[in-house]
């Protein structure tokens, strides 16, 4: 048992399997008082079970520590705030919020449903959102929080996920806008984009070469929850950890620039762009064959 969480108070949602239980077992075990929420669904988004979040607080607290279930749906605005509800009655107060919950929905763009589109886009985005949005209230009075998003490197597309990658690029928004929104009020917000063993991983086409298990991200999300992260003022952060390794994304930001003497014409740009401003090439397009050609074949090196 560690001490680098002791006093805090951590919710984490999708607590109940993979990256987010390890999650909440490391906090847990650092110290921290845990909410673990997991509404129990598959990773198609069916078949909710309670008793998932259930599970990890007897875990938890089998091993001494302190955790509370709630198995609420956080896509919707009355399951996030019953997250941070349920720790503030519990513990009376909430020192990070680290969201985790996600499911699947794969289909090509042309052939993608509404019905595939949304649940995706409000688990991972919204899910985030409603979390995010009565945790920092909570924040803004305490003056100081942490809020961590799970990301993903789909956020710089998909193949036949775009509903995913869209919500996984939104979550990296969300987490920079409340770092920028939330800073002086002493918050902290940062993603983590994880590659690691988990159920959603086992059906990705192409092996994943840099990859690890759950219990990598976790030492990682308890960094940034602690204090030792805040006095170095982490905050608008995106890291990648793989197994023993760890990665910061770059910020966006322009590359090259060109300037018309007045308006741009077509014909202008046609001939002055490509040479002058370029572009920034896609890492993913130089895959997709490889990609292609594994799916063909029904190839599931991770599973």
């Amino acid at each position: 048992m560690g001490n680098f969480l002791t006093g805090k108070v951590v919710a984490v949602t999708g607590a109940g399997r993979g990256i987010g239980r390890a999650v909440a077992l490391a906090c847990a075990s650092e110290g921290a008082r845990v909410v673990v929420n997991d509404y129990g669904v598959g990773v198609d988004g069916g078949e909710p079970h309670s008793e998932i979040a259930e599970a990890v607080v007897k875990e938890i607290t089998t091993a001494g520590c302190e955790a509370v279930a709630v198995a609420d749906d956080i896509s919707t605005m009355d399951g996030g705030r019953r997250v941070v509800e349920t720790a503030l009655a519990r513990y009376g107060r909430l020192d990070g919020a680290v969201c985790v919950a996600g499911i699947l929905r794969e289909r090509m763009l042309f052939n993608m449903r509404e019905e595939e589109w949304d649940p995706v886009v409000a688990t991972h985005l919204k899910g985030t959102f409603t979390v995010f949005r009565a945790a920092s209230a909570v924040m803004r009075q305490q003056r100081g929080g942490t809020l961590i998003g799970f990301t993903s490197g789909n956020h710089q597309g998909s193949v036949s996920q775009a509903n995913y990658a869209a919500a996984k690029g939104g979550v990296i928004s969300l987490v920079r806008s409340a770092a920028l929104g939330l800073h002086k009020y002493g918050v902290t917000a940062n993603a983590v984009a994880p590659v690691a063993r988990t159920r959603m991983s086992a059906g990705v086409p192409t092996e994943l070469t840099e990859i690890g298990e759950p219990e990598d991200v976790a030492p990682l999300v308890v960094y940034l929850l602690s204090d030792s992260a805040k006095a170095q003022e982490i905050t608008g952060q995106v890291y990648t950890v793989a197994g023993p390794k760890v990665a910061v994304w770059a910020q966006p930001r322009e590359l090259r620039a060109a300037y018309a003497d007045g308006a741009w014409t077509p014909e202008q740009l046609a001939e002055a762009l490509p040479g002058s401003v370029g572009q920034d090439p896609m890492p993913m397009l130089e895959r997709l064959r490889e990609m292609a050609d594994a799916a063909a074949r029904k190839d599931r090196p991770n599973a």
